[in-house]
Order: structure tokens, then sequence, then C-alpha cells
């Protein structure tokens, strides 16, 4: 059998193990489900050691099923904007606020413009319930107990890595997501620290994404058979490690990524931070970063009207027949803010839209109206990009919603370009997989990551297409803005 690499990854909905050879291809995968609890009106909460035990299962299972020997290294990628209150033993004070977690709405609304700016023009982190910058700023303010308890506070792959190593470290791409971190000095942004309450030394050491994280205990070495001597490697966040596993590194290379929720970004060399804040800017190595918007509504969109519409049987079955409806959903535009938004508005309380509904409008139209409003969120996102970086040479796409031909064809042919479609969904664990790789010195670089990504296949536009969703996209751009001072 060939040597593999795993990739560990947390995401919103499941932590999963996936072995790649080194040429990318999938040779093993595993999963668990994540539960995430809504304890109160905008808390999205998961609890951290029910993640940690699906961690350990989901390693003993990978190298249950892969011949140890082989496993060259261990990375790790993990979604942004995760908090957990930590004791000085390493236990959770409080369950995990993730990104979703809207309890400081109220907050960033009432904050100063000015130190809006200042933070944000320093740490490339919108201002916005996301950010634990933000989380941190509500529990200071509503004097949470956990946080008034709480010798350090942490993100979940810190959290993991301290209960499994002792380690307090944090990589530049988690460090920089959480608002705190200044982008430029890949520091401790002192601004930040002083609006949160906190001091340095609650926080972890920032380090690259390659660093390998000694001291595993003995205890998990040996619940979930770790090979021997196999090297641990922090890795970085999943958006950052999504574009490297597209193969979306150089300038002009755009990565898109739709699941639940949803990103487009771009990977430049130092950092950017644009005066309208519709973008965020988060370090990724020493000398690169990351920049692009993030949505709330990806899939979540489509699984709400499904849900709304009490529809019962597969998401295959729902979608069918809105291939079939004319481009521009026979005038049915859908502003996709069902789950409040991130980029471009970046306001917590934004909503979703139908407009032009009409007594002729069956399914069919509203799923192709809500396909299409997720794609027009991301183009119009793009277009802030595009501002920084200029027009995207290359677009590469990998996600849940990739899985849907219709969606990609619509992506295609509202962007006007090709789209590279990979051939697995698991590009951030494959970046994951191949940061490792650099770290061991198994690879040479990160760009040579381009020679080992099996594309699936490239889908061209409909320019004749492309050209009628210009002036629909003109329509939609003007009704998101209209409707924003309702939010």
């Amino acid at each position: 059998m060939s040597e593999v690499v795993i990739g560990l990854d947390f995401g919103t909905t499941s932590v999963k193990a996936v072995a790649f050879d080194l040429k990318g291809n999938v040779v093993n995968e595993t999963e668990q489900l994540i539960e995430t609890y809504y304890p109160q009106a905008s808390f999205v909460e998961q609890n951290p050691d029910e993640i940690e035990k699906s961690t350990r299962n989901v390693l003993k299972e990978i190298f249950t099923v892969t011949n140890k020997q082989n496993v060259l290294a261990v990375g790790i990628s993990c979604a942004m904007h995760s908090l957990i209150c930590v004791d000085d033993k390493g236990n959770a004070l409080s369950d995990m606020a993730i990104w979703s977690d809207g309890r400081s709405s109220d907050l960033v609304e009432k904050l100063d413009p000015k130190i809006k700016k200042s933070v944000y023009s320093k740490t490339g982190t919108p201002i916005h319930p996301m950010s634990p910058l933000l989380k941190l700023m509500w529990m200071k303010e509503n004097d949470y107990q956990a946080y008034q308890q709480a010798t350090y506070f942490m993100s979940l792959k810190e959290y993991l890595i301290y209960k499994w190593t002792g380690k307090r470290v944090i990589d530049y791409s988690m460090a920089s997501a959480t608002g705190l971190m200044n982008v430029k000095s890949l520091d401790w942004e002192e601004e930040a620290l002083a609006l949160a309450g906190v001091e340095r030394s609650q926080l972890s050491k920032i380090v690259p994404p390659t660093e390998i994280i000694d001291g595993l205990q003995s205890e998990i070495i040996d619940e979930v058979g770790w090979p021997e001597q196999t090297p641990f490697v922090i890795g970085a966040a999943d958006g950052q490690l999504a574009n490297l596993g597209n193969g979306a590194i150089k300038p002009g290379e755009v990565a898109v990524t739709v699941g639940t929720s949803g990103a487009i970004r771009q990977l430049i060399s130092g950092q950017h931070v644009n005066d309208n804040g519709e973008t965020f800017s988060y370090a990724f190595t020493k000398d690169t970063s990351i920049i692009g918007g993030p949505t709330n509504n990806g899939g979540i969109a489509l699984q709400w009207l499904k849900d709304m519409m009490e529809y019962e049987g597969t998401h295959e079955q729902f979608l069918q027949g809105s291939e079939d409806v004319e481009i521009g959903s026979d005038g049915l535009l859908f502003v996709p803010y069902v789950n409040g938004e991130r980029a471009p508005v970046w306001n917590q309380k934004a909503r979703g839209n139908f407009y032009g509904l009409s007594v002729t409008h069956r399914r069919p139209q509203l799923v192709r109206a809500v396909l299409e409003g997720i794609v027009f969120n991301i183009y119009q996102i793009g277009q802030s990009l595009e501002e920084i970086a200029g027009k995207p040479t290359t677009i590469s796409v990998n996600g849940g919603l990739t899985k849907s031909p219709l969606w990609v064809q619509i992506l295609a042919d509202v962007f006007g370009q090709e789209i590279q479609l990979a051939e697995t969904h698991h590009a951030a664990a494959w970046g994951a997989s191949w940061t490792a790789l650099v770290a061991i010195n198994r690879v040479e670089s990160f760009e040579q990551i381009k020679d080992n990504i099996p594309i699936d296949q490239v889908i061209k536009p409909n320019l004749e297409n492309h050209q009628k969703y210009n002036a629909i996209f003109a329509k939609y751009q003007q009704l998101a803005k209209d409707i924003e001072k309702y939010f």
C-alpha cells in the first residue's frame, strides 16, 4: 500500500479524518456528526468535550482501516471563530460559541464607528458577532460567569491540542480570525485585547501552520492507535486550507466553497485590508494571507426552503424541475439572508427576501431562485475581491452544493468563467494534509500541491446566459441594497 497522510477536519456539522495518498486521492475517510445547541435566542453552541470524544473515535477508525506503517503525518483543519472559556487544568467552563452565534449583535450596533474602523484596520477581521473579539466583549459586558472564571480563552483546535499535549499554541490563521491579532505584526493586538478585557497570558502562543506539536499523551496514543513517531502538525483554518487543497494559491486564483455556509477567497502576498470593510484579511503564513468574504447562507438556504415547504423527498427530488425553469426564475429574485449575513452586509439581523412572487410560481421556480440567490450573493462578494486583486484568472469550487450540477452551471454562467470542480469534497482536509507534508519536509513547498490535485471536470459557462444574468444581477444588487434599511 502507498504512503498516506491524514487530514483531521473540524467543520460546523462534523469532524472528519481523511487519509490521502500523495496525489490527493482519498484512500479512507471517517466522520462523526457534531450536535449544535441553541440554549436561548441568538446563542449557537457546541459541546467541545463531545467533539473531542468524536475526534478520538474518527482517528481510531481511520487508523484501524489504514496501514499505520504508511502514515506519514496528521494535519489539522478547523472552522474559524469558535470560543471556549477554559480553566487552568484545561477543562471547558462553557460550551463553545461557534461562528454563527449572534449574542453580540446589539453590541456591534452600539460600538463607536471609529473604534470599529480602527480595530478592523489592524486585525483585518470585520466587526461582526462571528468574531471571538465580539463574543468576549459581550461576555465582559454581561458579567458572563465562565468568562470571569476563565484562565484561558481558546478555539476548538487549541482546546483539543491543550487537552492532548498540554501545549497552548494557535496558528496564524486561527489567531487572525479571532479579531485579536494584528494582521501585519502577527502578534496580539493591544487595542483589541483591551476591548475584550483579556491579557496576553490568557491567549496561546502564535505559531506557523507547519508547527509540529509534540508531547501527545500516551493515553491518546493507546486509545486511538496513533502510529508510533507520526508527527502531529497544527495546520490552519479551513478557509486557507480549502484554497490550498484546491490549488488556488497564486494571484488571480479564486476558490469558492459552499456547504452549509460559504465563502469566496484568494491568497495574496502580504496583507490587504480594504477601506469599505466588506472583506476579511486573515494571515496564513508569515508572508501570505487570504482575502475574501464569507456568507452565512449556502446550502442552509436551500434546506430552509425544503423544510419550510415540508418537502419529504430527497434533495435531488426537491431540485427536479428547476433546471427547466428559465434563468431568472420567471421573474423571481431571492436575497438569501435567512440566517443573518456576514459579507457583504455584515449584519446578523439581516433577513431574506423573495421578490416578484406571483400566483404562477411553483416549487421549481422557488428552488431555482434560491440557487441563483446564493450565487448572486457570492458574485457580489467576489466583486469586492476584484477591487483588491483584479478579475480572477481561475475559479475552483468545492463543498456540498457542488453535488448539484445545476447550481455549478449557474455559478459558471453568473461569473462568465470556467469552473474547476474538484474530484473530492475534502479540499480543507487535503490542504491540512499537504501542510503536514511541508512541515516534515516530504514536499518542498505549498505551491507543489498544484501537481497533486485530482480535477473532476471543468464546467464551461454559457456566455449568452451570462449576459442575461448580468441584467438580472443588477436588479438583485439594487434589491439587496434597498432592503438593508429594514434590518
